[in-house]
């Protein structure tokens, strides 16, 4: 499980890549730089959060240090950098947030590993990529389309997927399973969605 923590997000990355023909990521050197630098600050800091016991504790705990700072913080730096034109190319949030994961992902697997709990080592890994993919999907999607209708839609989508990715968590981690297996598939439908507009594109 400790693997498939470690080498789920590259894994992911080139699964992306090979999907929708996306090509070399802008920033994909600052994308590894930064989260190399944030993985190692988080691993000396500790949590944001504490973890609580199975209440909404635990909720706040899945939401922001599991599931979503890991995913938010570099999409808020690479539009960070897009708004001030600091990456040349073609936008593609989500190869910079895939491969700022990486590292992070690498950390998490080590601290992990004597935990050996399938809900941080499978099911978090699973949620980050598909908040990375999804969020991104959406982001671009308005970028690019400048229509009324992609706002509409992108910007809920947005917004709910970060506290169902937690759901999700907490559901698991409460043990109700068939719950969490529904969130998780609903959380992967921007993925789905994403891979199938933007293959080749």
């Amino acid at each position: 499980m400790s693997f498939f923590c470690l080498l789920w997000v590259p894994l992911f990355y080139f699964l992306r890549k090979a999907v929708i023909g996306a090509s070399a990521a802008s920033g994909g050197f600052w994308a590894l730089l930064l989260g190399s630098i944030a993985a190692v600050i988080q691993f000396f800091l500790g949590n944001l959060t504490s973890p609580g016991g199975f209440g909404f504790d635990r909720w706040i705990f899945g939401f922001v240090d599991l599931v979503n700072v890991p995913v938010l913080l570099p999409l808020f730096v690479y539009l960070f950098f897009f708004i001030l034109k600091g990456f040349s190319g073609k936008a593609d949030f989500a190869c910079f947030s895939l491969l700022w994961l990486i590292p992070w992902g690498a950390m998490r697997a080590l601290t992990w590993s004597a935990l050996n709990d399938p809900i941080l080592l499978i099911i978090v890994p699973l949620l980050w990529t598909a908040l990375a993919a999804g969020i991104s999907f959406f982001i671009n999607w308005m970028i690019t389309s400048f229509k009324w209708y992609s706002a509409l839609v992108s910007i809920p989508c947005i917004l709910v997927l970060p506290p169902l990715a937690a759901s999700a968590y907490w559901t698991f981690f409460s043990q109700q399973t068939m719950i969490g297996f529904i969130l998780l598939f609903v959380i992967h439908i921007p993925v789905i969605i994403s891979f199938i507009f933007e293959r080749h594109k």
